[in-house]
């Protein structure tokens, strides 16, 4: 297994702004000390080439976040202000769920240390998302002749709008999303299959949501590839998740979710989508016990 850091490109921010970047870093760190993969496959992300973004947006939309053409209004949208930083930080976020794939494909299984961009569209970006990591990713895999057919499992708290609309007219690329009805973004886009929750969620109405669920995704998808998004954010004390989810129940979600492509022998890329706890601590925690719990899995 390999895992693949972003966390030393570091965003110029403004103070008080909420993206947590210190999530990363503490994921690193506990990672590193809890010895989970050898130095040598804890590997610095490479950055996604033109032409692997281009596969998921379109070449105008490129150009304008490179030359930091993108207007005031598109960037309130993101999130972020520009800087060549945040350019090079979405090309090894994007490239880093490359490499993770290509990962899972050799050895059962890739985690990007960040990555689950899937707010981003063909031609704009939007909620903290610049490039659509995911759908570079399974386009990139697919054009290699690696795969035919890929499958995204969003569990992310918020619909993985973005994703669903690149693959709008895929169909060798299923999308899944289960998240909030009542959440970011208001306006949904449509998944091969949706699932949306009301607010306030708890362990127990989720995953009987997901366990009825993900096996009919997975059964359309007949894919040779999955892409998971084990986002953080649906935890109970996450400042945009309006889910009531624990971390014990968050562990369980993983463990549905890797026991299912494991018993369809399916290879997996994990990233880390969003995770906003008010302890940022807390959104660490919920990472690493996602890396801890697939590396047990997969033998690593």
């Amino acid at each position: 297994m390999k895992i693949f850091k972003t966390d030393h490109f570091v965003l110029p921010l403004p103070t008080g702004h909420r993206f947590p970047i210190a999530k990363y870093v503490l994921l690193r760190r506990r990672v590193e000390a809890a010895g989970i993969v050898k130095p040598a496959d804890l590997i610095t992300a490479p950055a996604a080439s033109d032409e692997e973004i281009k596969r998921a947006h379109t070449p105008e939309y490129l150009r304008r976040v490179k030359h930091g053409e993108l207007t005031e209004k598109e960037l309130r949208r993101i999130g972020f202000p520009w800087s060549p930083q945040m350019v090079e930080r979405s090309r090894r976020s994007s490239g880093a769920t490359i490499a993770a794939a290509r990962a899972a494909l050799s050895a059962g299984l890739g985690i990007n240390l960040a990555g689950g961009t899937h707010h981003a569209f063909p031609d704009r970006g939007e909620g903290y998302c610049v490039f659509n990591d995911t759908a570079i990713a399974a386009r990139t895999v697919q054009a290699e002749g690696r795969v035919q057919r890929v499958v995204i499992v969003d569990c992310d708290v918020h619909q993985g709008n973005g994703t669903a609309k690149i693959f709008e007219n895929d169909p060798s690329v299923f999308t899944f999303s289960i998240h909030g009805a009542k959440n970011f973004p208001f306006h949904k886009e449509t998944s091969d299959l949706d699932v949306a929750l009301i607010d306030d969620a708890d362990d127990a109405t989720y995953l009987a949501a997901l366990r009825e669920a993900l096996p009919v995704a997975l059964d359309r998808a007949q894919a040779d590839l999955a892409i998971y998004l084990a986002g953080a954010d649906p935890y109970f004390d996450d400042s945009f998740g309006r889910m009531r989810l624990t971390k014990p129940g968050l562990l369980e979600r993983d463990r549905f979710v890797l026991e299912s492509c494991r018993a369809l022998n399916l290879p997996v890329a994990i990233t880390m989508a969003g995770g906003y706890a008010k302890r940022v601590e807390d959104t660490a925690d919920i990472h690493f016990q996602t890396v801890k719990l697939a590396a047990e899995m997969m033998g690593v």
